[in-house]
């Protein structure tokens, strides 16, 4: 048996935050973990909160944005070489503020059928193919 290979598993929360049609987006920051990719906002759950909790405390204090984290749409399992993770991902209802790079990250408004002309971590690109689906020919 091999079980000191197991890797260790992350609960991360991803939003959704909508204006005009519009979703919003954010860059990964330099020295994080696949940086300079695009991303829906986000982060790791700790240990002591529920996965709502994350999501609104992670909307403001990367985005000094306060939402309510609605219904889960969907989770993305991926295994990357060192981790595991299951990307929960919310609808977001925002209640108040502006969405602001606090975190020195990139920020930008994008209509759902522009979003393959960024490039996305793997996780997230299953959550494109969820928001628009391939269409059969």
């Amino acid at each position: 048996m091999r079980a000191q290979n197991r890797k260790p598993h992350f609960d991360v929360t991803a939003g959704l935050v909508w204006d005009k049609g519009r979703v919003l987006i954010t860059k990964r920051p330099k020295g994080s973990h696949l940086e300079g990719l695009w991303e829906f906002p986000g982060g790791k759950k700790e240990d002591d909160e529920g996965l709502e909790d994350c999501m609104e405390r992670e909307m403001e204090e990367e985005l000094g944005l306060r939402v309510r984290a609605e219904e889960v749409l969907l989770t993305v399992h991926h295994e990357y070489q060192t981790k595991v993770i299951s990307l929960h991902v919310f609808n977001c209802t925002s209640l108040e503020g502006e969405p602001r790079a606090l975190q020195s990250q990139e920020i930008r408004w994008v209509d759902p059928k522009d979003l393959k002309r960024f490039s996305f971590p793997p996780p997230d690109m299953k959550v494109i193919e969820f928001l628009i689906p391939s269409q059969a020919s």
